[in-house]
């Protein structure tokens, strides 16, 4: 069952409709063609209204977690691995 408000599923609803039909664009102006920008673009239009709608959740918003490299590897760049790698006897 969903959290949001009526006044939440109209908006989002609306902003949909306006995008099939081209007509929906972002704040820079440009046009609209993610769905998923589209229901972002109709709950943030809510929430402007006064309709209480749940943020995300953190885990949600923070995204894959990133691999730290192991504490025993020296960091070089991509040159110097190519040019150890010149170096290398087989």
């Amino acid at each position: 069952m969903s959290k949001s408000s009526e006044l939440a599923s109209k908006k989002v609803e609306k902003s949909i409709h306006e995008m099939k039909e081209g007509k929906l664009r972002s704040g820079s102006g440009k046009k609209v063609t993610s769905r998923k920008q589209a229901i972002a673009i109709g709950l943030s239009e809510a929430r402007e209204a006064g309709a209480k709608i749940p943020k995300k959740s953190a885990a949600k918003k923070a995204g894959p977690a990133k691999k730290e490299a192991h504490p025993d590897l020296p960091i070089i760049s991509k040159e110097q691995y190519q040019i150890a790698a010149l170096f290398k006897k087989p």
